[in-house]
């Protein structure tokens, strides 16, 4: 079965206007084999009602007319009719005439008679081409300035969605800010919060990104330190390894914690904008604006396959290469990346295969290396109940809340006033806390 034609466009419409009855059927018998529509008028007064009811293209004019002049008539046709097109004919030698046409009705070309047929031909075909030039430049010139006036709509959306949603945490905002107490005075305590607070908003696969963002931000922070990043430069790996995913609190429910390659193109499509939602939300945060940066290419590819821009090699911030590969290994694990989660030597062997291709291999070779010390055994680790806590002690693993939230960060260093609280939330919770701790040296 064939598929529908568009229907044809429309003839350009030609007005002729002369005084002249045989130079009008001239005029019409030399243009109408070329597919013009053909309207003619023996004077202004009578062109000027014929363009009052029909759609015109391009009027040509005689100068010397009765009544009214060419150059008189083509200043009403430019008042009324900008869009029209216009050429004048004049058989004088009279230029003061031809002067006064071209400034009053702003004609785009004059041809002296008797005209040479091929020159109006071409001088009207070039008139047109010139106006549907225009009217398309016209056409972009609008659609551009609606599709930025969209552009702008979708972002007030985008942030009025973004402040719904926040709200909807806000009470479990409340919550974790009274259970933490002081554990929240600094900077970093605080982001790690709101980046527990990220994972809690995956609803159902909330249990399941349980420390997502905390084991990214210490697997990217260890390899940064390996690669020899400045302390500034490790501390924004860190930090926007924490706050990588802030960018989906605002996707549907539906999409959060759902596998990457289980998404149709649409879904991808609105998954595929949170690095960017996520830099927006970061940027105006003087602390994180090049933490934000790390945010926005965490998805680049060292290929240039990845998104939001196909950056590719060292065009992709250094950090940002770091969280790519980090970031997706933890991913093949819960599970949000392909439909099955990996185990740890299938997502290693998955980082390995694409070394050169989705990751910087220098970023793998350290990254592999790295995890396979950790895997040795003997890595220095005891697990102690909160009375046998000692101000000093520093955390080995995340402590995770029973309901999936981020209590401490691994590499947190324990205090007397940390202690403290913990020791509160056994007894309000009555729930026996077991911390893993790194040995001390001896």
């Amino acid at each position: 079965m064939s598929e529908p034609t568009a229907p044809p466009a429309p003839a350009t419409t030609l007005l002729f206007v002369d005084d002249e009855p045989g130079i009008l059927s001239s005029l019409r018998r030399l243009f109408r084999p070329h597919g013009y529509r053909i309207l003619i008028a023996e004077s202004g007064a009578a062109g000027l009602e014929i363009l009052a009811k029909e759609a015109v293209d391009l009027v040509v004019s005689d100068m010397r007319m009765p009544e009214m002049d060419g150059a008189a008539f083509l200043k009403q046709v430019r008042e009324r009719w900008p869009h029209a097109m216009r050429i004048l004919l004049t058989g004088y030698a009279d230029m003061a005439s031809t002067v006064a046409a071209i400034n009053q009705g702003e004609i785009y070309r004059y041809i002296a008679k008797p005209w040479d047929d091929n020159e109006i031909l071409t001088v009207v075909r070039e008139a047109t081409e010139r106006q549907r030039l225009e009217a398309e430049n016209l056409r972009l010139t609008t659609l551009t300035r609606t599709q930025n006036d969209a552009l702008k709509a979708l972002n007030a959306s985008l942030e009025q969605k973004v402040a719904e949603r926040t709200a909807e945490l806000s009470q479990a905002l409340a919550f974790v800010e009274q259970s933490h107490g002081e554990l929240k005075k600094s900077f970093l305590t605080g982001v790690q919060v709101f980046a527990g607070l990220i994972e809690l908003r995956n609803g159902p696969a909330g249990n399941q990104m349980a420390g997502h963002g905390r084991r990214v931000a210490d697997h990217a922070r260890s390899v940064a330190q390996r690669l020899g990043l400045s302390d500034n430069e490790v501390q924004n790996v860190m930090l926007a390894g924490l706050l990588h995913d802030i960018g989906k609190i605002g996707l549907p429910d539906e999409l959060l914690g759902k596998a990457f390659n289980t998404l149709n193109a649409e879904q991808r499509a609105l998954v595929m904008k949170h690095p960017v939602v996520g830099h927006n939300l970061l940027i105006g945060i003087d602390r994180l604006k090049d933490a934000a940066l790390l945010v926005r290419y965490h998805h680049e590819c060292y290929d240039g396959s990845g998104y939001p821009e196909h950056l590719s090699g060292i065009a992709i911030p250094h950090g940002s290469r770091i969280l790519s590969a980090v970031n997706e290994y933890d991913s093949l694990q819960i599970g949000t990346l392909v439909q099955r989660p990996l185990k740890p030597g299938e997502a290693l062997s998955f980082l390995v295969e694409n070394r050169g291709k989705r990751y910087d291999p220098q970023v793998v070779d350290v990254f592999v290396k790295l995890l396979s010390e950790a895997a040795k055994p003997g890595g220095g680790e005891e697990p102690l109940r909160t009375m046998h806590l000692r101000p000093g002690m520093v955390l080995a693993h995340d402590l995770t809340h029973r309901d999936g939230y981020l209590l401490l960060a691994s590499g947190s260093a324990l205090t007397a006033e940390i202690i403290g609280q913990l020791v509160k939330m056994e007894h309000a919770e009555h729930q026996a806390l077991t911390l893993i701790v790194r040995k001390e040296e001896k």
